[in-house]
């Protein structure tokens, strides 16, 4: 019976010290990256009072939500293998809407057993379908490989 507990104290506290490794979750950032969206009066950035996003993800629109003193997004795209995402833009909850398709080429890269697997967005470009209340699209950087540069801007009617 000592030996029984000495061997169950063992096994437990090997069980303690052997989880939550860092690959249980993903932290640092190796995921897949969102597109950075920023804004633009004329030809100069600006800040918008509010931003409203939309995207079509593949089986309808999901409502992103709001962000008010906006001056660029993290909008996130598509990850199976379609080569575009729609993403719809308002300036009020309840305002007109410009549809804008983004195509891409993808690649996936396994990162980790807890991150999976990652897509890297490359060969970027947009299309402005529906022009009100964004007047044009400008891309800034035609891949997406972090979070940090602009990909796109929204060209808004300069005040």
């Amino acid at each position: 019976m000592k030996y029984f507990k000495f061997f169950l104290m063992i096994g437990f506290l090997s069980m303690l010290v052997s989880c939550g490794g860092d690959d249980d979750i993903c932290e640092s950032g190796e995921g897949t990256p969102r597109m950075k969206v920023s804004f633009k009066r004329g030809d100069k950035e600006t800040t918008l009072d509010s931003i409203y996003v939309a995207v079509d993800y593949g089986s309808g629109k999901v409502q992103l939500g709001g962000t008010k003193t906006a001056t660029s997004r993290l909008v996130p795209l598509r990850v199976d293998d379609s080569p575009y995402t729609d993403v719809y833009f308002r300036l009020t909850n309840k305002g007109q809407e410009s549809h804008v398709k983004v195509s891409y080429t993808t690649k996936s890269t396994y990162v980790s057993p807890g991150c999976g697997v990652k897509k890297d967005y490359e060969n970027l470009s947009s299309e402005l379908i529906t022009a009100t209340p964004v007047l044009s699209v400008e891309t800034a950087q035609n891949f997406i490989e972090n979070e940090d540069k602009t990909n796109l801007y929204l060209i808004f009617e300069s005040l």
